[in-house]
């Protein structure tokens, strides 16, 4: 089976990479698409990759993956929605844009629901396998053991606190934060770790930047792939992030701000003058433990640590049954979306 990794933003390379050593295992033929904006972040530089469509449509693929929204209709190969959060209440998240033959999804809150658009639109088929970049909680989930106590050791703290946002304008805590934050390590017992989507505002990332100069236990993070601070934090600050999901995964506390989910099963408010409170409460009664567990259910329920092992075979097992698409049918709009967006198919 010949496939295409698709990565239009550098998270995308967390999330596909467990698929990635699924097809090396297999022996199976695979190129990765990195865009020309994330070609300097792109880890992976052994590998086969390229930034051109052309060299795509050249490879002829069987399957692409892709952690985002779009894809060009005319590649060959079916074109598989792998996802890029869990965060259900995004706008956008359950909007069906009609690039993609198969929705591959995390857990029974997502697959009921697109199983319920699959029978409205009847243009694409759902199954349920998780979700890759989860991989590692269940096979390495003490990984960066060793690293924590480190950091702990040498700020000389007892928990680890991970702020991480969300880019988006309306939802983000960022402009409310800075103060709060700072006063918050005035607690020598808390080491803040600092971790924005690679979409935030420009001028946040340097206001936070400039505040982990000032702190010596705050430090902002540059590493893209934001499962080794989900791993070692005791606990999150966010806001609407998909991150507060893959956080609650791990069955720690977390403390949003104006978090517009409809059904909020942790600590949220729209006080930030609460911040160091919130910490200290949550860090000692954890009052959501129950809850979490019931988001676990519903979110990703998988602990075995095998999702991209069931997305490849659910593809291969998907292809044997209806074939490899040439191209995919979209509307004259759509069309000319992906031509404005990739450039036109070669002739």
């Amino acid at each position: 089976m010949k496939t295409i990794l698709f990565c239009q933003n550098n998270y995308a390379f967390g999330i596909l990479n467990p698929i990635k050593k699924v097809l090396v295992h297999k022996d199976y033929q695979f190129i990765w698409f990195v865009a020309d904006k994330i070609r300097n972040d792109f880890p992976y530089s052994e590998d086969a990759y390229t930034s051109e469509i052309k060299d795509l449509e050249a490879f002829k693929a069987d399957a692409i993956f892709v952690p985002g929204n779009e894809i060009p209709h005319y590649l060959r190969g079916l074109k598989v929605q792998i996802f890029h959060g869990l965060a259900g209440e995004k706008k956008g998240h359950f909007r069906i844009r009609h690039y993609f033959d198969l929705y591959l999804t995390q857990g029974p809150y997502f697959t009921d629901r697109f199983k319920e658009l699959s029978q409205i639109h009847k243009d694409f088929d759902v199954i349920e396998t998780g979700w890759p970049k989860l991989d590692i909680y269940g096979k390495d989930k003490n990984k960066y053991n060793d690293d924590k106590l480190l950091l702990l050791r040498e700020y000389e703290a007892e928990k680890i606190l991970l702020y991480a946002p969300t880019f988006s304008p309306k939802l983000t805590s960022a402009p409310f934060l800075l103060d709060e934050l700072k006063q918050l390590a005035d607690n020598k017992d808390y080491l803040i770790l600092l971790k924005f989507h690679p979409l935030m505002a420009q001028e946040w990332i340097d206001a936070y930047k400039s505040l982990a100069k000032e702190v010596s236990n705050i430090l902002f993070q540059e590493e893209k792939n934001i499962i080794k601070f989900l791993l070692i934090s005791d606990l999150l600050i966010s806001d609407t992030s998909s991150v507060i999901y893959e956080f609650i995964l791990l069955d720690k506390p977390v403390i949003t701000f104006n978090n517009i989910s409809e059904t909020i099963n942790w600590e949220n408010t729209d006080d930030y003058s609460q911040l160091e409170h919130l910490v200290k409460s949550n860090l000692q009664e954890d009052v959501f433990a129950e809850k979490r567990r019931l988001i676990k259910q519903q979110f990703h329920p998988y602990e075995d640590g095998l999702s991209a092992q069931r997305m490849v075979e659910a593809t291969e097992t998907y292809i044997k049954k209806h074939g490899v698409p040439k191209k995919r049918k979209l509307s004259f709009l759509r069309r000319l979306k992906m031509n404005s967006k990739f450039g036109k198919a070669s002739k």
